[in-house]
């Protein structure tokens, strides 16, 4: 499968979830969902914020979990004083985490099952992540960016999480409507950016809780899911 174009005509983007019917597509989260990278970021922000002088707690991760890296990086020039760019923490995040992931991330419980799973069946599916295009390969590697029709990096949207647009540009280049997409997150930032696409929401809870929410599903782990489960989340909402 290519990750870098659609197949099918543009769908229209909306914005309220639709009341039922069939489910078109399954968006994947990539860091916290599909590979348990978090602790990977952590490493990274704590050695990027040390060489500025600075201290990186568990809190300051916690509150980052799901962010973009301009937020990240905004955030420990914030923190430390730094009289650095924006760009500049960034790409000293970039370089930390591209670094770490020298051996790989491990997959979150049930992940690759998952994705082969849909992947087998007549859904489309894509990765829908934060993380910039260049590291997108190697830190899904354990799965394998073929195994998705397409994905959508972190750099190639005018407005990365929370807000809607990676995975209505998703949608889009897939050619479904964001209303009939299952989407799984994992982080509040995530389940807000699908959440404000209209996608049919999937919270699988890492590093910080997910409050429960009208339209909002919350599960412990992606094991145990199949196509009837999925299917059956174009109906009311389940726990």
């Amino acid at each position: 499968m290519a990750h870098a174009e659609t197949r099918g005509a543009p769908g229209d983007a909306a914005t309220a979830q639709a009341p039922g019917g069939s489910v078109q597509a399954v968006l994947f989260d990539m860091d916290g969902t599909l590979i348990d990278s978090e602790g990977l970021w952590g490493e990274a922000e704590r050695i990027v914020v040390a060489g500025l002088g600075g201290e990186w707690t568990e809190e300051d991760h916690e509150r980052n979990v799901g962010g973009s890296t301009g937020v990240v990086a905004r955030y420990i020039i914030d923190l430390t004083g730094a009289a650095a760019t924006e760009a500049e923490v960034g790409l000293a995040l970039y370089e930390e985490f591209g670094r770490l992931l020298a051996d790989g991330a491990e997959l979150r419980p049930g992940a690759k099952e998952l994705v082969r799973l849909v992947a087998d069946s007549a859904l489309p599916l894509a990765l829908v992540t934060s993380t910039e295009r260049r590291l997108v390969e190697r830190a899904i590697g354990g799965i394998g960016l073929g195994s998705f029709d397409l994905s959508v990096a972190g750099d190639e949207v005018e407005r990365n999480k929370p807000h809607p647009d990676p995975y209505l540009k998703a949608a889009r280049l897939l050619g479904v409507d964001p209303r009939r997409c299952v989407a799984f997150e994992d982080s509040v930032v995530g389940v807000a950016s699908a959440r404000s696409a209209g996608c049919i929401t999937v919270g699988v809870p890492n590093h910080v809780d997910i409050a429960p929410a009208d339209g909002l599903t919350v599960r412990d782990s992606l094991v145990g899911i199949d196509l009837e489960w999925l299917h059956g989340l174009a109906g009311p909402a389940r726990g």
